[in-house]
């Protein structure tokens, strides 16, 4: 089972293709991208779990990047590599948002062993959630079904369960409508204004079939979407 996915963005080929080795090597999903603009797409516009960034790129540099990341996804874990060891560039770059700070050259171990450490005090780690126990009700993420207590089953389409298992992932933490768009829909949402996201909330919430005053998908006002807490299994 995979450990997380890990997006590495890094011009230099010859530390990227390290860097994708090690972290394949590890147990962990990898994608990568070569400048800044290609890293920002995949990172707003994927699943990840966590970025491993470096800071001299080209076309964006990484601490632009950060910026982007941090206005669209708050939570992503961001680890920055640099070649720069002066304090200042450090400090800069946790200031801007990064979760940690790697300054090359660096050992496999220690990078692992930062990612982990990252990862693990992430409240967006990634649980590759097989099924749910939720108010009464089982969500089969496999067989795309939820079971109500009465029996009777009700069928999810495909995008339904994908967005009813991301936010089963991020169980208790509010997650914004564009970041559902990126990791649901793979879409970049600047400048796209759409319901989408909404309206297939509420198709969930029919699916559901919440008793009157219940909110199992909570909406939480100019922010998101929350599920709330259940039994999940991997």
């Amino acid at each position: 089972m995979s450990q997380g996915r890990i997006l590495v963005v890094e011009d230099d080929e010859p530390i990227r293709r390290g860097l994708v080795d090690a972290l394949k090597y590890a147990g962990y999903d990898v994608c990568q991208a070569a400048d800044g603009e290609a890293g920002l797409l995949a990172a707003t516009s994927g699943d990840v779990d966590l970025v491993l960034l470096d800071v001299l790129m080209p076309k964006r540099d990484g601490f632009s990047v950060l910026k982007e990341i941090r206005g669209r996804r708050q939570d992503l874990p961001v680890i920055m590599l640099t070649a720069k060891g002066e304090e200042e560039d450090r400090i800069g770059g946790l200031r801007a948002g990064a979760d940690d700070y790697v300054v090359k050259p660096f050992s496999a171990e220690e990078l692992l062993a930062r990612v982990d450490a990252v990862l693990r005090r992430s409240p967006q780690r990634r649980k590759n959630v097989a099924s749910l126990e939720l108010a009464g009700r089982r969500i089969d993420f496999n067989l795309r079904t939820i079971t109500h207590g009465d029996g009777s089953t009700v069928e999810l389409s495909e995008r339904e369960c994908c967005l009813l298992a991301y936010l089963a992932r991020n169980m208790g933490r509010c997650i914004p409508r564009d970041e559902l768009l990126s990791a649901v829909w793979g879409l970049d949402p600047r400048g796209i204004k759409t319901r989408t996201v909404d309206m297939h909330i509420a198709r969930l919430r029919e699916r559901l079939k919440a008793n009157e005053g219940q909110e199992i998908i909570k909406t939480i006002r100019s922010r998101g979407y929350l599920l709330e807490a259940g039994t999940a299994e991997e």
